[in-house]
């Protein structure tokens, strides 16, 4: 059985802006990197993070600061945060932007010169430093630069890896398949690096592309790393309605950061009645008041647009469901009321080509038809905070396939500083544990040959089902039993699709050859989109609360139990089992801050 076989010190897994950042440091280490994209370079889910990069540089209001970047963070997540790795956040935010900029990313400026920020969900001050609403675009396009011309990084474009390979306890390889030929490819490694990105495509209506399929949340599983908080799942507020045809595609809170308003079909600003207790007094309370801040009055509150997203998200369904909804099932995002069409198409200009293009909306004359759409996962592979490591030495992880800094629920904006700051602690780690690494590398290859007939199943099968058709009857069961609103008898309903699901699989096929053929990747990644929908299904019923992004009907309260805790996920032969670990303590000083009342 023949393959081809390429060693590496480090292998980077995704090439997103995580990815690419945790390339571009083990690189910078003096480690060879082999970067491997499912896609082409360049085409990633970080470039749907469209209106800035969160960082406390005090550019537009000076009395932001880490601190206060630290308790948005942690109160964003209802406190269910890795508190460590908020701070670390929170602190060398702005040092990666900073650097950004050095690699030569052109952020949007203020009347100085320096780095224009702007508002956004769940955070206090000004923080989202921008590239008006293709910010991570710009992210990408600026790493993605510095990366190709390090000469000890290697790309692997269109190469999806199906398995990690272990040498014993220790990681060794992975393998992996060109999507292009079909043929299989082996990857000798002493360290690899996860940064695949989320899960969204276990959803119908999602933001997310093609790639979300949980690939490294279920490799990571399969070698034996603990998932945490799967039940987290950020269904982003604003996602287009109409036409069906774009469904779901994202639209950036960069709007509202600019002032758009949210309206029902009553032409009410519904969202002055959805203000959590714990955010009341931070909030305006009239419309009268969010004028007055958007005008600039540092006195006033802010809008109550700007709420955290699972809120927002939580609100719009809410409306939608009291029949309040636009005609396609939705709300009214209106900037058009709120801004000038020179001042919209200059600030927003993506968001105008989108809905002028797509459908056929002019937004600096009328309001856009949103609602919420799966974004964005704040579980995944539990990582220690300071290098980034799972569970298993030598495997690493950042990004959205990592867990632990957003808690229940992230806020806008974290995600790109997030993949800045643990991409580049990842890659760190992982040349640090590769150069201690002696000895060659002892790959199993009687291993490596089952995998591949293993992946050669499908071409086997006779009277097998068609793996498009099992793919959306999960996707129905996902948004039926586990969306934004959830129940006992719902979760209990999904995980038995799952297992019904999970039969079927094994019984997929793929005709024609191997080149170019979309039916056997769908064959392959289905089994991957079953770890993490099981995950999270599994989570959710063992969270007995209502918490950030997780709303249960029959338990609609916040638990002062539950958030002390965090659920695994671990393997264990062929099922996953649930366990429960105790949150890390926090010490008193980061305490005092996060009690602190709003200045």
């Amino acid at each position: 059985m023949s393959y081809e076989i390429r060693e590496q010190d480090v292998l980077v897994i995704g090439a997103g802006g995580a990815g690419l950042r945790a390339a571009i440091e083990a690189s910078l280490q003096g480690c060879s990197v082999g970067l491997v994209c499912k896609s082409l370079l360049g085409k990633a889910h970080t470039v749907m993070a469209e209106g800035g990069v969160a960082a406390s540089l005090g550019n537009v209001d000076a009395r932001d600061t880490w601190q206060v970047h630290f308790r948005d963070t942690m109160r964003g997540g209802k406190l269910l945060n890795n508190w460590r790795m908020a701070q670390i956040h929170a602190q060398e935010s702005p040092a990666r932007v900073n650097e950004l900029e050095a690699w030569g990313a052109v952020f949007d400026r203020t009347k100085e010169g320096k780095i224009l920020q702007r508002n956004f969900g769940g955070h206090r001050y000004p923080r989202l430093a921008h590239v008006g609403d293709r910010t991570g675009l710009e992210i990408i396009r600026t790493l993605q630069d510095f990366a190709v011309h390090q000469e000890n990084i290697e790309v692997y474009m269109e190469c999806t890896i199906t398995h990690l390979l272990k040498d014993g306890d220790k990681i060794c390889g992975a393998l992996g398949y060109w999507r292009t030929t079909g043929e299989f490819i082996l990857f000798k490694a002493k360290a690899v690096v996860i940064a695949t990105g989320g899960v969204g495509k276990s959803y119908r209506i999602t933001s997310n592309s093609w790639e979300y399929t949980g690939d490294g949340q279920a490799l990571a599983c399969r070698a034996g790393a603990d998932l945490m908080d799967m039940e987290f799942l950020q269904f982003h507020p604003t996602g287009m309605v109409w036409p069906l045809s774009v469904k779901g595609t994202l639209v950036t809170e960069g709007v509202r950061g600019e002032g758009g308003v949210l309206k029902n079909n009553k032409g009410e600003r519904f969202m002055f009645k959805y203000v959590p207790d714990m955010f009341k007094g931070e909030f305006a309370e009239t419309e009268d008041e969010a004028k007055r801040w958007l005008a600039g009055d540092k006195n006033a509150r802010r809008p109550p647009e700007l709420l955290t997203r699972d809120v927002v998200a939580k609100a719009i369904n809410a409306e939608v469901k009291a029949g309040r909804g636009s005609p396609h099932g939705g709300v009214f995002l209106d900037i058009a009321s709120q801004l000038n069409a020179e001042t919209i198409k200059k600030k927003l200009p993506s968001m105008y080509h989108q809905f002028k293009e797509l459908a056929n909306v002019d937004i600096t004359k009328e309001p856009m038809e949103v609602g919420p759409t799966a974004h964005y996962i704040m579980g995944g592979i539990r990582v220690e905070a300071e290098t980034a490591v799972t569970t298993v030495a030598g495997i690493y992880a950042a990004g959205e396939a990592a867990a632990g800094m957003h808690g229940a629920n992230r806020l806008g904006g974290n995600s790109l500083s997030d993949l800045l700051v643990f991409g580049r602690r990842a890659g760190l780690g992982a040349s640090q544990h590769a150069k201690n690494t002696t000895g060659k590398l002892a790959v199993d290859t009687k291993q490596v040959e089952e995998y591949i007939t293993q992946a050669l199943k499908p071409f086997e099968q006779k009277t097998g089902e068609n793996p498009f058709t099992v793919m959306e009857d999960l996707q129905k069961a996902m948004e039926r039993c586990v969306g934004i609103v959830r129940e006992e008898k719902e979760l209990v309903e999904a995980l038995q699709e799952i297992a019904k699901l999970k039969v079927r699989a094994k019984n997929v096929k793929a005709q024609g050859d191997k080149a170019y053929n979309p039916g056997w990747h769908c064959c392959l990644d289905l089994p991957n989109m079953l770890i993490v929908s099981e995950a999270i299904a599994k989570a959710a019923l063992e969270r007995k609360e209502s918490r950030g992004g997780h709303t249960r009907i029959d338990y609609p309260n916040t638990e002062a139990e539950f958030g002390k805790i965090n659920f695994v996920i671990r393997k264990k032969g062929d099922e996953l089992k649930v366990a429960t670990e105790p949150l890390p303590q926090m010490p008193a000083e980061l305490q005092t801050i996060i009690s602190e009342d709003s200045k």
